[in-house]
């Protein structure tokens, strides 16, 4: 049992956030009032009565951010008893409970500002996770706790992938700025939903994004690629992706067609292989293992 202080107590349940993206955090700045000095925390605050803690987060972050923030099912319990700290204008035992949630918002998200007038806080921005840790930003006690013990999401999804050779070429689509290696070159494909043999989904992944039909030949390759960063959703993800790398014919007359809007893909073309092994065009290596795999194309016939 804590010692009695002497002082009124005060107990308060909040809801905080850690959102990351690429190296960076999300930070608010505490108000004047509440700290004299530059002092930055995670967005988030007290619940009000009856309130859900996740629901409270979401309200919260957009208050002192304005971004629209998706938090996560489970979060970390902070217990802090802070016996005569200065509470409005008087002193108080205060007992604070924290309730911290990992959280992200849209990678297409604008820069944070402030909603709320007259709130705890009077800025959001963005902040190095290096300068947090290293004390180049000045921030509350609870951020470091948090970022001590926080994990990224642990993703991992399973993928088919078409490998289609015409001539030196191979069909490829690039990357586009909602999906992980903007900009970089890959084979046609993508996750295998729940239930979907693969390669049903290769096929229907080569008409989603070429607006190609095919056959689907032998599996060529087994290609597993494990990384960190910021997924389509926005949330950060510790992300392991297993593709399946199988050879696919299509008509001789047939031509790739750009299938999919506003998705992980942003154009389609043939590639010449020489190109891809020289290095002269950014690709996945999963491009460069089914080619390998494979060995030579079988002659076209005419």
């Amino acid at each position: 049992m804590a010692p009695m202080s002497g002082y009124p107590k005060r107990q308060r349940v909040a809801a905080y956030a850690v959102i990351l993206r690429e190296g960076q955090i999300l930070l608010s700045r505490l108000a004047p009032r509440i700290s004299p000095d530059e002092l930055w925390t995670l967005p988030g605050g007290g619940l009000d009565h009856g309130e859900d803690p996740r629901d409270a987060v979401v309200r919260e972050v957009h208050e002192e951010t304005g971004l629209d923030a998706v938090v996560g099912e489970t979060a970390r319990v902070y217990s802090a008893h802070l016996p005569g700290v200065w509470r409005d204008g008087r002193r108080v035992d205060a007992h604070a409970l924290r309730i911290v949630y990992e959280g992200w918002v849209p990678i297409d998200a604008p820069e944070p500002r402030v909603v709320e007038v007259g709130g705890s806080t009077v800025e959001a921005s963005w902040h190095p996770v290096a300068g947090v840790l290293d004390g180049t930003v000045p921030v509350a006690p609870m951020v470091l706790e948090a970022l001590a013990e926080h994990r990224p999401f642990r993703h991992q999804r399973l993928g088919a992938y078409a490998l289609v050779r015409r001539d030196d070429a191979v069909l490829l689509t690039r990357i586009s700025a909602r999906g992980f290696h903007t900009g970089s070159w890959t084979l046609p494909g993508g996750g295998v939903a729940h239930g979907e043999a693969p390669r049903s989904a290769v096929l229907r992944e080569l008409r989603e994004e070429c607006g190609l039909d095919g056959g689907v030949g032998e599996l060529v390759a087994v290609h597993d690629e494990h990384f960190s960063g910021t997924a389509p959703s926005g949330r950060y993800e510790d992300f392991h992706a297993v593709g399946l790398v199988f050879e696919v014919t299509i008509e001789d007359a047939a031509e790739p067609e750009l299938a999919e809007v506003d998705g992980t893909t942003d154009a389609v073309a043939w590639v010449p292989i020489a190109d891809v092994e020289s290095g002269a065009v950014s690709v996945l290596e999963i491009v460069r293992e089914g080619l390998r795999a494979a060995g030579p194309p079988p002659p076209r016939t005419r």
